[in-house]
């Protein structure tokens, strides 16, 4: 037949070029763009439950980058969060290249990098929490920079820093955690010893690897040995020194309550002590009050209108829902009797209300007590209130609860 000529054949393959042309140039260009960040090296089958957080955050970029928006302001929360110095600069470029298509990029983020390579700057604070949501300084970059009253910028200048230890702990290799042979997703038949009784840095570029050391290979691993259960680890030969270690604690960005009654202080286990001592008090004797009656979890001590919660829920059809304060309590979560009960001039209602920094000092003669939010203040969370909802945390806030 005429189709199997040789002349047929390269017309028809000529036509097969010109339909296919449109679709290479797209994928070629698409293919650029996340060459462009910095994504090179991911093959094109790599699942994306695989992916780490910089990587998926900036093939998000980069769709952006090939959509050729125009007037788009884009809404960025800490994009350099878990980001290599090398990676992070290429986020800024990227960030860069969208404002220069006419678009607006507004961050909220505390790298240097990317505070250095904005034309504008909104400094909130001068602290946290109470201490905060002031406007201290806004305007073009060099002007912020220059704001007597900035903490921000006094750091970007190099006039405060973050001061390096004058000395550092030894490794004691007596008692390490060793892992040999580990070949899970790219890592390449490596061995690493971990050395214990010191704090141990596992750096590298986004999506060398860390994540899948540490979280699917050594601390499976150990929880296998040391727990005697957990999901299965990524495949290595042997691991050696998990006899050395008692407990295995994993400390991520997770929340710490999926419901508004968990908080910082029933989480470190501060307000178990709290409700005990509330119980102690003379007027709770006479009344036959229990550490129960000053849980908001229960009946008895709560207000029964919000079920302890101090907010009610109210449905919003094809909106979401909304919280507003409730009206039988105003938001304290206890009923009049049990908020009668009072500790040093505080009800149960109030101490939740302190912040722990004031906490800390409030129950600065209970050891157990004071122990626990000590911790806290230390983590750097004096500015958050003993009761917030655990729900209302940003992923570093649990973190250091957790911490």
């Amino acid at each position: 037949s005429k189709e199997s000529e040789p002349g047929a054949q390269a017309t028809g393959g000529s036509e097969l070029a010109v339909i296919a042309e449109p679709l290479l140039r797209a994928i070629r260009q698409r293919l650029r763009f996340l060459r462009q960040v910095g994504v090179d090296y991911l093959t094109l089958d790599r699942s994306s439950a695989t992916l780490s957080g910089g990587e998926f955050q900036r093939i998000r970029l980069a769709t952006q980058i090939g959509s050729g928006l125009a007037g788009v302001c884009y809404v960025l929360d800490e994009p350099t969060i878990g980001l290599h110095p090398r990676d992070t600069r290429k986020l800024t470029e990227i960030l860069k290249q969208l404002a220069a298509a006419d678009n607006t990029v507004i961050a909220v983020e505390h790298d240097e990098e990317v505070i250095a390579g904005a034309s504008y700057m909104v400094d909130i604070g001068p602290g946290a929490g109470a201490k905060g949501g002031y406007l201290v300084a806004q305007g073009p970059l060099d002007e912020v920079l220059c704001h007597p009253d900035s903490i921000t910028a006094r750091f970007v200048r190099g006039d405060s820093v973050v001061a390096l230890p004058d000395e550092r702990r030894k490794p004691d290799w007596s008692q390490a955690v060793e892992l040999f042979g580990v070949t899970a997703h790219n890592l390449k038949n490596i061995d690493v010893r971990f050395p214990l009784g010191c704090l141990v840095a596992v750096t590298g570029v986004s999506g060398s690897g860390k994540s899948t050391l540490v979280d699917n290979v050594l601390l499976r691993g150990l929880n296998r040995q040391v727990k005697g259960g957990g999901p299965r680890p990524g495949p290595f030969r042997e691991l050696r020194g998990a006899q050395h270690i008692d407990r295995v604690a994993q400390v991520d960005q997770s929340p710490i309550g999926r419901t508004p009654r968990s908080n910082p202080a029933t989480y470190v286990g501060a307000f178990n002590l709290i409700r005990d001592l509330f119980a102690k008090t003379r007027e709770s004797k006479i009344r036959g009050y229990g550490p129960q009656r000053f849980s908001f979890n229960v009946k008895g001590g709560r207000c029964e209108m919000c079920e302890g919660q101090g907010v009610k829920r109210v449905s919003m059809h094809f909106l979401p829902d909304m919280y507003v304060t409730c009206a039988e309590c105003n938001g304290t979560r206890y009923n009049r009797e049990t908020l009668e009960i009072r500790y040093r001039g505080k009800n149960i209602s109030d101490v939740l209300k302190m912040s722990i920094d004031e906490a800390v000092a409030f129950f600065e003669n209970f050891s157990n007590i004071h122990r626990r939010l000590s911790a806290l203040k230390d983590c750097g969370l004096g500015y958050i209130t003993l009761g917030q909802s655990a729900t209302t945390l940003s992923g570093g806030e649990a973190q250091r609860v957790k911490l």
